[in-house]
């Protein structure tokens, strides 16, 4: 019972990132952005998001299942960093219509995305794998934000 009530923790901190940014919508405003051919249509990005939040979840799940709480203190501190710098993304890009501050902040959301792979995959592998997906689609991410900045200034 209590390893069902640590993932379903671990999973309320992963989509309690996402609710965060869902109070920040993408609006008209971003429908107003000149986009570059290559933009995935809107509709892509809940599964996708959903997909990758649950992956968190279990992710950090599976580390503390291998070695608690206490004897990963580096590997939940980058996980709750790149939970915070995931939902503050929104908030800089929708919220604020700041795609230059957003560009600086996904970077830094990409290296503690690293980081928490590393440190998870030391201690099991899997939940180091399984955030692979996860960091592929923020360096889109990433790559889609310059873009979106770059052609609208």
């Amino acid at each position: 019972m209590k390893s069902v009530a640590v993932l379903v923790l671990f999973l309320v901190a992963a989509f309690g990132a996402a609710a965060f940014g869902a109070l920040f919508p993408p609006g008209s405003w971003y429908e107003q952005l000149v986009k570059p051919p290559w933009t995935p249509p809107n509709w892509v990005f809940a599964p996708v998001w959903t997909l990758l939040y649950v992956l968190m979840g279990v992710s950090g799940w599976l580390v503390w299942r291998r070695a608690g709480f206490s004897a990963a203190p580096a590997a939940f501190s980058a996980f709750a960093l790149q939970l915070v710098l995931n939902g503050t993304w929104s908030w800089l890009f929708f919220g604020l219509h700041r795609p230059g501050i957003a560009f600086g902040e996904i970077l830094l959301l990409w290296m503690a995305i690293l980081v928490t792979i590393f440190l998870f995959w030391k201690k099991t592998w899997l939940a180091g794998a399984i955030l692979l997906p996860y960091l592929v689609w923020v360096s889109f991410a990433a790559v889609l934000n310059w873009k979106l900045w770059q052609l609208n200034g």
